[in-house]
């Protein structure tokens, strides 16, 4: 995974007052956890959107009270109106311990359906993974360039080093959907062919 830096400071109180003072000043309350204790702290929206708010998975340097802590976004709060962050909570990573998270999904190559009028539909733009810290990689790439219209990749297709994806093996990660002007194309090709047989035909 990427890596990336982020500060917080110590909560004083922990209700829900606490924390509603705390984004009318433009700082998120959170809890860090998977340590000897929970760690409940504040850091500042702005700061947290741009790690939230894009396509990439991040291994935190988090630092609070002096102390640096290897962690991960666990889970995060959004408010249903706003899509603001309300509430982030923050997983402690050991070297032996499992871990889940989402990478992004990015595709290589450019597959024979669409060149030939077909659509890249992707379901999974963000995969769940799970796996040691350490072994997970920034991504999950897969090469499309054999897909052709109909095709799909599905998660028992897809091999992730070091990592299990936690879904059903039948799922649907990507798949190339026809389009209304492929199916023209076929039909408008479909009737040339038809035409050229009964201009044979005539001429015999």
């Amino acid at each position: 995974m990427k890596t990336a830096s982020l500060s917080g400071s110590p909560r004083e109180g922990v209700g829900k007052k606490d924390a509603a003072e705390l984004r009318a000043k433009g700082q998120v309350p959170g809890v860090l956890y998977g340590g000897t204790e929970q760690v409940h702290f504040h850091v500042n929206e702005i700061q947290l959107n741009k790690l939230v708010f894009t396509p990439e998975t991040y291994r935190l340097n988090f630092e609070i009270g002096g102390k640096t802590h290897d962690c991960v976004v666990q889970d995060i709060q959004f408010h249903p109106v706003t899509d603001r962050i309300v509430h982030i909570d923050l997983l402690q990573v050991s070297s032996d311990r499992p871990i889940r998270v989402k990478l992004p999904v990015r595709t290589t190559g450019t597959s024979i359906g669409v060149r030939n009028g077909g659509r890249l539909h992707v379901v999974y733009r963000r995969l769940p993974v799970f796996g040691i810290a350490d072994q997970i990689p920034e991504d999950v790439s897969l090469d499309i360039s054999d897909l052709e219209i109909g095709d799909s990749l599905r998660v028992a297709d897809l091999s992730v080093d070091g990592c299990t994806i936690p879904l059903n093996d039948s799922a649907v990660v990507l798949g190339i959907r026809r389009t209304r002007a492929a199916m023209s194309a076929e039909a408008e090709e479909v009737e040339g062919e038809g035409e050229a047989t009964e201009e044979s035909a005539a001429e015999e």
